[in-house]
């Protein structure tokens, strides 16, 4: 997609996909590179952002040796996940009008 993804969108996503179940980095960033063109070095500062804001947390877990450190969302987070999807349904209906022809000022 030949959008810029503005940081709103990317935490809306995150957010979005972390209210599914937990996760560490690495899945959570094969499950964004599905739908979006970003990179780890893109999404970690959004984590740390969200987790800075209370949106989300942290816990390790050990896997073959190592700790995976995986994210959860918080409280704050699920009801701001709910803000942006009612952002984002008004958002594509206005811009969907435009595209598609409406949205004219007569």
């Amino acid at each position: 997609m030949g959008f810029k993804i503005e940081s709103a969108l990317l935490e809306a996503c995150v957010l979005a996909v972390l209210s599914k179940d937990d996760t560490y980095g690495y899945v959570l960033t094969q499950s964004m590179k599905k739908v979006l063109d970003i990179s780890e070095s893109t999404l970690y500062p959004v984590l740390r952002r969200l987790q800075k804001d209370e949106y989300l947390r942290t816990y390790d877990q050990p896997f073959q040796g190592r700790n995976r450190r995986y994210y959860s969302v918080t409280e704050k987070g699920k009801q701001k996940c709910e803000t942006y999807k009612g952002e984002w349904k008004d958002y594509k209906e206005r811009i969907d009008s435009l595209l598609n022809g409406g949205g004219n000022n007569e």
